[in-house]
């Protein structure tokens, strides 16, 4: 440690030899001297930046909850004692004391540790999260069922990293001072979430008024970096036999200068050099390459060029203002963005009733959080005919983040609703031009697009809307027909190259949309190829492909149909390519899928003008 309380390499090098080495399981910590305590968690955070510059991560949150961390496994008989982390950004620690040391450098990686709790992992994460705002109500439930049964075992929540501002923890709240169990919640006050904390609760001088209204027994704030405080405090609140908050202040990225600076931008951070927090493998000497466009920048970009020109444009962010890029947008429009904290039930409603006086609202929500809303999405927006704009990033598969965070869902549960457009560009012209007909619109419209690098070309200056429902014919083909959506769609032109080599003719289709689809199109494709596969990056189960089997059926058009997608199955965490490609919707498998399409249809497959088609289908999916 640097006499300024922040870590030098040098102090990381030197932890061989460590307390931390003794220390397998938490029973092995709660062998150690009280006295120890400080050195564990002095060499506990310098082994999380060193893993921090090696390999990212979630970084400044769990930097922020070392001392916590230390004490609670110190204190609580764990893992009898349940212990509850909202989310997992402040969860590194713990996973270090709970027998994942070895591991940690490989997590996110396919055959590594989750960046998030994971009940399958260890019996020390005791309740699954990567949403944040579960953990109140789940810590409570836990308690109630233990009080139920007679038992004595804790549970202990660790509520923090924003997850004070989502409405969830504010139901869970208003419950425990009703039915009294004992969940035992240590607020950790960092004063941000991945961004500055929004709302009511983040000033700590309404804090005890809060929760004592609610029956809440609470105490704070006290220092969260002190350990022996920390100690102190969370020994008599094991004694609680009511509702009872801790509240502990804390910084997010303490003990690392630059993340202590810029918590905000160090929330995830790729690799870095410790003594100069230089991000990348690029050394100091050497000038930066220019970074790649990545989907989110584009969609910031696309935004602010639409909002120049239209006043009634205004855009929402659930406490992901950087995720969504709305942080980039903001500059450019500082009081047209409104982050209403994690609470995307709200921020949906919000945006309804933004619309209903004459102002288009963009709502960006990532694919996975907007399922939170889905109620909002029906009764609050569609069923009421609004031109709400939900702008869903990270559709898809997301990689590293796995299961809480892919986004691959939301074509089902948006499908079904009466009214909603839904849309997916291949590229950035297309969605600049997608989100300028969903800003011409007069009802709900949803416009995904993945995580990651977006290919690199010119944006329009004046991007005009396009038809609703219309797709596109990239390439044409007369022995199958490859239709797909969004980011898949290259994947389909890679395949149909490889297709042509092997002697198949392959159509590639931009279908654009997917409700409503074009259907004149598909049926055309269907009737001259008679052979059609559909390529997406969400679930098969009523997902796109779904859809276009609908159609065929409801025209009367019989083909073979192969459907290609996520399986019915939640995909793990790791390389998104090598995911695509288990998930077989990679060039080289979607060329395998077709030939093989071919190989089992009949020789002659039958083409049938659309007046005479009979109501039956032929499905391989």
């Amino acid at each position: 440690m640097g006499t300024n309380g922040t870590i030098s390499g040098a102090a990381v090098l030197a932890a061989a030899g460590s307390l931390l080495d003794e220390i397998r399981y938490p029973a092995d910590l709660r062998r150690l001297p009280r006295e120890s305590l400080r050195q564990v968690a002095d060499e506990l955070r310098q082994e999380l930046v060193q893993l921090g510059s090696q390999i990212g991560g979630h970084f400044a949150g769990s930097l922020g909850t070392v001392e916590l961390t230390v004490a609670m496994h110190y204190v609580f008989d764990t893992p009898d004692d349940r212990i509850i982390f909202d989310v997992g950004h402040q969860a590194y620690g713990h996973k270090f004391l709970t027998g994942r040391r070895e591991r940690m450098h490989r997590i996110k990686k396919g055959d590594g540790p989750s960046g998030f709790l994971r009940r399958s992992e260890s019996e020390y994460d005791v309740f699954g999260a990567g949403h944040a705002g579960t953990s109140v109500s789940a810590g409570l439930g836990i308690a109630e069922a233990v009080s139920r049964a007679g038992g004595d075992r804790r549970s202990v929540v660790v509520l923090g990293d924003g997850a004070a501002t989502s409405g969830m923890t504010y139901e869970a709240f208003n419950h425990a001072g009703e039915i009294g169990s004992p969940v035992l919640v240590v607020f950790n006050d960092n004063g941000m979430s991945i961004a500055p904390n929004v709302g009511g609760l983040s000033r700590s001088d309404r804090a005890k008024h809060y929760f004592e209204s609610l029956g809440m027994d609470y105490t704070g704030p006290i220092d969260g970096h002190d350990v022996d405080a920390l100690v102190a405090e969370l020994g008599e609140m094991r004694e609680a036999k009511r509702p009872t908050v801790l509240h502990i202040k804390t910084r997010k990225g303490r003990g690392y200068a630059p993340a202590e600076a810029d918590p905000f931008g160090w929330h995830a951070t790729s690799s870095f050099d410790i003594e100069t927090g230089r991000r990348g493998a690029v050394p100091a000497a050497e000038p930066a390459p220019k970074p790649a466009p990545n989907w989110t920048t584009v969609f910031a970009k696309v935004l602010e060029k639409i909002a120049d020109r239209d006043e009634r444009v205004v855009a929402i962010t659930a406490a992901m203002p950087d995720g969504t890029g709305l942080d980039k947008f903001a500059k450019a429009h500082p009081d047209r963005v409104y982050d209403v904290g994690i609470a995307e039930q709200h921020g949906v409603t919000f945006a309804a009733g933004l619309a209903t006086e004459g102002l288009r609202p963009v709502c960006a929500i990532y694919s996975t959080f907007l399922q939170r809303a889905f109620d909002q999405v029906v009764h609050d927006v569609a069923l009421q005919k609004l031109p709400v704009v939900f702008a869903m990033d990270r559709a898809g598969l997301v990689g590293a983040d796995g299961p809480t965070h892919h986004g691959v869902l939301d074509i089902a549960y948006l499908r079904v609703i009466p009214g909603m457009t839904i849309a997916a560009p291949r590229n950035p012209v297309e969605l600049q031009r997608l989100l300028a007909t969903a800003l011409e619109g007069d009802g709900p419209f949803a416009v995904r697009y993945p995580r990651g690098t977006a290919p690199e070309m010119e944006l329009e200056d004046d991007p005009q809307p396009i038809e609703i429902g219309k797709g596109e014919v990239l390439r044409d083909g007369s022995d199958v027909a490859l239709i797909a959506i969004g980011k898949a769609v290259d994947e389909a032109h890679a395949a149909a190259d490889k297709l042509a080599e092997a002697g198949v003719s392959a159509a590639v289709i931009d279908a654009r949309f997917i409700k409503p689809l074009d259907e004149n199109l598909i049926v055309e494709m269907a009737e001259r190829c008679g052979r059609i596969v559909t390529i997406e990056d969400h679930g098969v189960q009523g997902g796109f492909g779904s859809a276009v089997l609908e159609t065929l059926a409801r025209r009367g058009v019989r083909a073979d149909v192969r459907c290609l997608g996520i399986a019915d199955t939640f995909v793990d965490h790791g390389d998104t390519d090598d995911q695509w490609r288990q998930q077989g919707i990679d060039a080289g498998s979607i060329a395998d899928s077709a030939r093989a399409l071919i190989d089992s249809s009949s020789s002659d497959v039958p083409r049938w003008p659309a007046a005479t088609t009979r109501l039956t289908q032929r499905t391989s999916v």
